[in-house]
């Protein structure tokens, strides 16, 4: 690799030069305001009679093609395109003032920086950009305007240019002459350098390029420049054609597919090119498999299938309509994956429709019944392996994955009749995102009958509204219709389902009485040509008692368009449940722990401790320095660099440790953190979970009565330890299930815990600093006060000092109560707040200014 110092105008001049951008590169994107920033540094180079003004790198390969020297632009086509522009519209601005002397000098330009040798050649210009633009570069060269497509940059960018020119703010001599003063460095590269990473180098930013840009460079910029041109035109551009253009979130998909991980948006092109490294693919196969995904992709995009089937195709399609409206962009990979089954002949064409129609009413119970959404990647990443791994010859594809929807929990589970319609009746409906809003009232409105109205396009464009029948501010009509108990009824059911409806009237309507909305002949329901609205015509009040009645009824009308799939599949072998590091509803208290999967290994496990020091032990070996800075860091009771600073202590490396006596999620809390700290995304880690041991089951039982009891005791703690001088020790602290809590305030290394077992209640004041020696010595000081102390507080404390450990602790307990007998919990919650509050109180004073 060669770089050095050029003129841009030298760079560019000598008839025996072509500059190619390569088929890969993107098309030339540069903006109104790039130019105006380029024309400003002009107009600054002449009014400060600067000498050179640096314009960038130029990067390219160079290729000897007979007289001919080939620069292929490896990095640099946006300026060249753009002084290439701006050169055409000097020359055409030159030429129509029919003054000799710009004559003149519009020739030299055309013949020092356009023309070259031969003239047959196919291209006549130097320049020879991608092919979307090649056209519209020639057209603006050899006819101006005429010849140009109008809603290309290239034709933009032209127009502002000559505009700028027109205003002969800047001579054009003087502008000629500015460009003269353009430097940039040259880099040329030899056989041995490597194309791409010098491309990564200069990209590095990702602020240039999109991820799929990358990706097309990536898989094209190794290849001999016929070979990059033939599979561009015979690959590539069909993938951006079924891609609509944006192949970023394409290429993400299909890698999701893949490797069963869906990667951030900002890492796809590294992802996907570890991916292609690793797997060995040839290129050709590459872009055949992208291909034959990419046109699943459109389908979804489209919602247009063309199954052989025609009645399958048309229930597909809309179906497909359907959930585009949804703009659920999860189930994307899994889609395609079902698709390809079909078209590899799989499925029957037949089988699709249903499989589709279950995940949308999946898809739609969840949000009504407020379901987390964070579970839906990794479910929909996983959910045809799941199925492909106890499909049997005569099982129905359709039939396994209700089976395995419907026995997933947590933030992953299918909502039962009763959570749905339960939701549905309750739900704060106006309020509800509009695409699921608009949603619900097309299926409502239309069902599955042959004979539809565009709702959707009626709403956008204002056609329609969603219109409450009780309206938001009741007249005094309505309030008598309502009856004494018209305030309660108002403020329960105002923005639920059964109290909206579609109406293309609703600012005339407004607030009407309820008989004069139904019987008005613009826009009263009895003339209103919607489904909807037939049964409200046919009422003669509206209380509660019909809000009641149409509650009934549309709850009955959802279960039969979101219906809850049935399959009589039994697997042999039952499939482990699993869930994610992210999948923060799902308890993990009561699971054991079977296996888990990482970077796209499978690993069986102990128990959780196991699994942490898997999981941990993987991320250090990754890289050291994150996990040993946080040891360091003292930010953690649960990891150290000594031995002797934890209960329980695990070794990760020589000087690392980490806590091991925790209850499950606590040990998944610290998992996120540790995540946290190497940036890896918690949905990577997944957890597949067996029936409890009965000694797992016993330990649950503990955890279990722990949470409860915290969630009990800590408004009451919160309550009476609240000071406004703001050192309160629980106020930020959420119910756990462990059998200790600790509060903070304000003094590194030092807290105060409650603690509640099955043999007491216990408040400790703890010195617990990395630094063993700060401990002993604030210990010390506090204990030369015991007796003060202990007559302040009317009791006799423990006092516990370890000397092999560098923790040491004050306390006091309350015997004779347990964690596990409810009577108990008012005095432990009492003695806990009362306790804490005054230990913490009596201790702090002989530690101010000691450090």
């Amino acid at each position: 690799m060669e770089g050095s110092k050029a003129k841009i105008l030298g760079f560019l001049e000598g008839a025996d030069k072509r500059f190619i951008v390569p088929v890969y590169q993107r098309k030339y994107s540069w903006k109104r305001e790039n130019c105006l920033q380029l024309w400003n540094d002009l107009k600054k180079v002449v009014t400060d009679g600067r000498e050179s003004h640096f314009f960038g790198s130029i990067v390219s390969s160079v290729i000897g093609r007979g007289s001919i020297t080939e620069h292929h632009i490896i990095d640099g086509q946006q300026r060249l395109t753009t002084l290439t522009i701006l050169l055409i519209a000097m020359r055409d601005h030159l030429l129509g003032t029919n003054e000799r002397q710009d004559m003149e000098l519009a020739d030299e330009i055309t013949s020092r920086f356009f023309k070259i040798y031969g003239d047959s050649e196919e291209y006549p210009l130097r320049l020879r950009p991608v092919s979307e633009d090649k056209d519209t570069l020639l057209g603006l060269f050899t006819g101006g305007g005429d010849c140009c497509e109008k809603s290309s940059r290239i034709w933009q960018n032209y127009e502002f240019f000559i505009s700028q020119l027109r205003k002969r703010e800047l001579a054009t001599k003087k502008l000629f002459e500015s460009l003269w003063k353009l430097e940039i460095i040259s880099i040329t590269l030899g056989e041995k350098d490597n194309a791409q990473l010098i491309f990564e180098s200069l990209n590095s930013t990702g602020l240039a390029l999109t991820e799929g840009d990358k990706i097309r460079n990536f898989i094209l910029m190794g290849l001999d420049p016929r070979t990059q041109g033939e599979f561009y035109k015979k690959y590539w551009l069909a993938i951006e054609k079924f891609a609509s253009g944006d192949t970023s979130p394409f290429v993400k998909d299909w890698l999701s597919i893949k490797t069963r991980h869906a990667p951030n948006n900002d890492r796809v092109y590294q992802e996907f090119k570890a991916y292609v490294q690793d797997s060995g693919m040839e290129t050709k196969d590459l872009l055949e498999d992208l291909v034959s995904y990419a046109c699943l992709y459109e389908i979804l995009s489209n919602c247009k299938s063309g199954l052989a089937d025609k009645k399958a195709s048309k229930q597909l399609d809309t179906c497909l309509y359907r959930l585009s409206h949804l703009e659920i962009t999860v189930t994307r990979p899994f889609f395609m994956e079902v698709l390809m089954l079909g078209r590899s002949g799989k499925l029957a064409d037949s089988e699709l429709p249903g499989i589709f129609r279950i995940i949308e009413c999946y898809l739609f119970r969840r949000n009504i019944c407020g379901v987390p959404s964070n579970a839906l990647n990794k479910i929909f990443v996983l959910l045809n392996n799941d199925v492909q791994k106890i499909k049997g010859k005569s099982d129905g594809y359709a039939n396994i994955m209700t089976y395995i929807l419907r026995t997933k929990t947590g933030s992953g589970r299918f909502p039962s009749d009763e959570e749905f319609t339960k939701a549905l009746s309750e739900k704060n409906v106006y309020k509800m995102r509009g695409k699921f809003k608009e949603y619900l009232f097309e299926r409502l409105e239309n069902g599955d009958s042959v004979e539809t109205k565009d709702v959707y396009a009626h709403l956008e464009n204002g056609t329609y509204s969603i219109e409450h029948i009780m309206p938001q501010n009741l007249s005094p009509a309505w309030k008598r219709e309502l009856g004494a108990d018209a305030e309660r009824v108002h403020t329960l059911w105002l923005h639920r389902l059964a109290n909206l409806t579609l109406s293309g009237y609703n600012s005339s309507l407004s607030n009407r009485s309820f008989a004069e909305k139904r019987d008005a002949e613009e826009g009263g329901y009895k003339s209103s040509g919607l489904r909807m609205n037939q049964l409200i015509a046919q009422k003669e009040l509206w209380g509660e008692t019909e809000l009641e009645e149409r509650d009934k009824e549309l709850t009955k009308l959802s279960l039969s368009l979101w219906p809850m799939p049935v399959t009589g599949f039994k697997p042999t072998e039952k499939l482990l449940p699993y869930c994610t590091l992210d999948d923060e509803d799902t308890s993990l208290t009561w699971k054991k722990v079977i296996k888990y999967s990482f970077l796209g290994e499978e690993q069986k496990v102990n128990d959780w401790t196991d699994l942490m020091e898997h999981v941990v032990g993987t991320l250090y070996s990754l890289d050291k320095t994150p996990l040993a800075e946080f040891a360091a860091s003292g930010k953690s009771s649960l990891i150290s660099t000594s031995f002797d600073a934890l209960r329980s202590p695990l070794k990760v490396d020589e000087g690392i440790y980490i806590e091991k006596n925790l209850s499950t999620s606590s040990k998944v809390n610290f998992l996120r953190t540790i995540f946290a700290l190497y940036d890896a995304s918690p949905s990577d880690l997944i957890f597949y979970l067996g029936e409890p041991t009965k000694q797992t089951a016993d330990e649950n039982i503990r955890w279990d009565s722990s949470f409860e009891y915290w969630t009990h005791a800590l408004p009451r703690i919160k309550e009476r330890n609240y000071h406004p001088d703001g050192i309160s020790s629980f106020q930020r602290v959420a119910p756990q299930a462990a059998d200790s809590i600790s509060g903070r305030f304000g003094m590194e290394g030092f807290h105060i815990s409650i603690v509640a077992n099955s043999k007491e209640a216990r408040v400790e004041f703890g010195f617990n600093s990395n630094d063993r020696s700060r401990n002993k010595a604030a210990y010390q000081t506090v204990y030369a006060h015991k007796a003060e102390i202990e007559k302040l507080l009317g009791v006799a404390l423990e006092w516990r000092e370890y000397p092999e450990k560098r923790l040491s602790r004050i306390s006091l307990s309350l015997e004779g109560v347990s964690v596990h007998n409810r009577e108990d919990w008012d005095k432990m919650a009492d003695f806990h707040a009362q306790w804490s509050d005054r230990l913490r109180d009596a201790v702090l004073p002989y530690l101010q200014g000691l450090f």
